[in-house]
């Protein structure tokens, strides 16, 4: 049998009787309430994949059944089908505004009802898919939510802006107008001491999103962006990340995900800089620069980065950094050649601990 368990909430017994034996034939698992307040408490006990509730029923309607399933935390992202006799725009658009993700309308054949549940099942088992708690899980939840193709069609027309290494994308102090995504290249944010003094907050690559979190608070950048090697970046307005971020509440959860996480890693960072020896710290930023940008065909990840942006990175003085790179090439840790570093032992560099 379905492990899809589905409440159906009819107050006339025939429609309930029949609408239940198309769905027990297609292998849902089925259970049944003649009325609204029942339809609720059964709700509760069940923890159904899916509902199905008539709108116009004596006592509690199915409008007021939906008030209460969305105020209920554990059922409040199951998805919610009405059945409903009146096909009148006004009724549909109350539903709607209330949290419906659907509506069937009687009389309705085995083909339409089944369309309409496994859709919204399926829709329901990506929203609740882990996505990675970064920016990188932004754009696979996109893609998984609206299809395949829907990152690219987000993104088709917008404007694709050019960035030379060294070149800024935005600046602390700025007010933002839209958020941006690394189209190809390397960007590092960075914040900027009173004294002029940088650190590197957050490296991003191909496929990230970024600028976003001053967008959502409607405050100026509390961090500044630049290019770390010549890139593309696309520049995605206001008003469509907007539309993009509130017109979805999964959407709109997954973002509050990735700001948590972004917090939670700028307090690790905090930490680390306050607690970790230079060595230790460059180690990690390493590994970091390896995780980020490493291909995966790639024997030993190597990457030619400015010594001033590594420092940024650690948190320490270029002269301190350039001391501790060159122990570890002493150590057969890294390789040094034209500029470029390349990992050589990623595992010691992770278990280093001082």
């Amino acid at each position: 049998m379905n492990n899809k368990k589905i409440l159906l909430i009819e107050d006339n017994s025939d429609v309930r009787e029949n609408t239940a034996e198309i769905l027990e034939l297609a292998n849902y698992n089925v259970v049944t309430a003649p009325d609204g307040k029942e339809g609720v408490e059964i709700a509760r006990h069940e923890k159904p994949d899916l509902i199905i509730c008539d709108i116009m029923m004596p006592g509690l309607d199915g409008y007021g059944v939906l008030h209460l399933i969305s105020k209920d935390s554990a059922l409040a992202m199951v998805p919610f089908i009405f059945l409903t006799a009146k096909a009148e725009r006004s009724d549909m658009r109350k539903g709607m505004d209330l949290g419906a993700d659907d509506y069937i309308t009687k009389p309705f054949d085995k083909t339409e009802l089944l369309n309409a549940v496994e859709s919204r099942i399926r829709k329901s088992d990506l929203l609740h898919k882990e996505y990675g708690k970064d920016i990188e899980g932004l754009g696979t939840f996109i893609s998984d939510v609206a299809g395949g193709t829907a990152l690219k069609r987000f993104l088709e027309g917008k404007r694709v802006n050019h960035y030379r290494k060294k070149e800024s994308i935005y600046l602390e102090g700025n007010y933002p107008s839209g958020m941006y995504y690394v189209t190809s290249g390397k960007i590092k944010i960075f914040k900027t001491h009173e004294y002029g003094k940088e650190l590197i907050t957050d490296l991003l690559k191909e496929g990230d999103f970024f600028g976003y979190t001053a967008l959502l608070e409607e405050n100026p950048y509390n961090e500044s962006a630049e290019a770390l090697e010549d890139s593309e970046v696309t520049f995605i307005p206001k008003e469509e990340f907007q539309g993009l971020l509130f017109g979805n509440p999964a959407v709109t959860k997954n973002f509050l995900k990735i700001l948590t996480k972004g917090v939670l890693d700028k307090q690790e960072l905090l930490l680390k800089l306050a607690y970790s020896s230079v060595r230790k710290r460059t180690a990690e930023a390493l590994i970091l620069l390896q995780d980020k940008y490493k291909q995966d065909d790639d024997a030993h990840f190597e990457m030619a980065i400015a010594r001033e942006d590594l420092a940024n990175i650690v948190g320490t003085a270029t002269e301190s950094l350039i001391r501790t790179l060159s122990d570890f090439k002493e150590e057969k840790l890294v390789e040094i050649r034209d500029g470029k570093i390349r990992v050589l032992d990623a595992d010691k560099l992770r278990k280093l601990k001082a």
